[in-house]
C-alpha cells in the first residue's frame, strides 16, 4: 500500500494546501488529474477478499495447501485482469460521456448561443451574482468557449472538472488486487507452519491498514475506517470458510 499512497502528497491527503499569491496560482496552473484512491481500494479490498476467500473455502473443505496455491494465483491473475478490464472499461464509459456532452455544449453554444449564455447567467444567479456584476461575468466567461464549456459541464451536467483515465484506472486497480491478493497465499507459498491462521492474521491486517489509509481522505477516523474494512472483509471470508466446510472431505 506504500506505493500506492506515495503517489499522493501529505497536501493531497489532509486537504490543505498554501494561500499565497504565488501557491494559489501554482495550483491552479498545475496539471490536474483524477486522484487513484478509489481505484486503488476498489482493488485491494477486492484482491483481500476474493483470494482469502478462495484459501478459507479451500481449507473449509479440507483440501491441500496445493489446491489453495494454485486457485489463490489463478484468483490473483485472473480476477485482477478481470477487475482491471472492467474499471479500464467502465471508466472509458465516463470518459467517452464527458465527451460526448462536451460536443453537444459546443454545438450548442454556436447554434444557440443566446439561449447558452441564460443558461450560464442563471448559473452565476446561483452563486448570488446579479446586476452588471452579473451580466459581465457572463460577458467574460462566454468570451472564452472552452471556459464555457467546462463551467457547464460541471454546473449543468454534475461532471467533474477533470477527465477520467482509464488506463491509470486499470493499472492501480490491478496493481492494488495483486499486492493484496497475494498476501492470503504467502504462507501456503512458503510453506509456514499453520499457514491458514498466519494467512488469516495477515489478510485481517490488510484489511484494516486498506480502511486506515482511506481515513486519510474521509472524515472517519483512521481505526473506526479500519475496523468497518476488517469486518466487511471478514464476513465474506466467514462465509466462504462456512460454505467450504459444508463440502468437507
Amino acid at each position: 500500500m506504500r506505493h500506492l499512497l506515495s503517489a499522493f502528497t501529505m497536501s493531497d491527503m489532509n486537504g490543505d494546501h498554501g494561500h499565497s499569491k504565488e501557491e494559489i496560482a501554482n495550483r491552479l496552473a498545475g496539471k490536474k488529474s483524477t486522484g487513484r484512491l478509489r481505484d486503488a481500494v476498489y482493488g485491494g479490498i477486492d484482491g483481500a477478499v476474493t483470494t482469502f476467500a478462495i484459501a478459507a473455502g479451500v481449507e473449509g473443505a479440507g483440501f491441500s495447501s496445493a489446491v489453495i496455491i494454485i486457485l489463490g494465483l489463478a484468483n490473483v491473475l485472473a480476477d485482477g485482469f478481470s477487475m482491471a478490464a472492467a474499471n479500464y472499461l467502465g471508466t472509458k464509459a465516463d470518459r467517452d460521456g464527458m465527451r460526448r456532452l462536451y460536443e453537444v455544449e459546443k454545438r450548442h453554444i454556436h447554434q444557440f448561443p443566446e439561449g447558452e449564455r441564460e443558461e450560464l447567467r442563471q448559473i452565476f444567479q446561483e452563486f448570488g451574482l446579479s446586476g452588471e456584476v452579473l451580466e459581465g461575468a457572463v460577458r467574460s466567461v462566454s468570451a472564452k468557449p472552452e471556459k464555457w464549456i467546462s463551467l457547464m459541464l460541471t454546473s449543468e451536467y454534475g461532471l467533474a472538472p477533470v477527465e477520467p483515465n482509464p488506463i491509470a484506472a486499470a493499472v492501480t486497480t490491478f496493481l492494488a488486487f495483486m499486492l493484496a491478493g497475494i498476501v492470503p497465499l504467502l504462507p501456503f507459498i512458503l510453506s509456514l507452519p499453520d499457514p491458514f491462521l498466519i494467512s488469516t492474521v495477515a489478510t485481517g491486517i490488510v484489511f484494516f491498514v486498506i480502511g486506515a489509509s482511506k481515513s486519510v481522505w474521509s472524515l472517519a477516523t483512521w481505526w473506526v475506517s479500519g475496523l468497518e474494512t476488517l469486518f466487511i472483509g471478514s464476513c465474506a471470508a466467514a462465509l466462504a470458510y462456512l460454505v467450504g466446510s459444508l463440502f468437507r472431505i
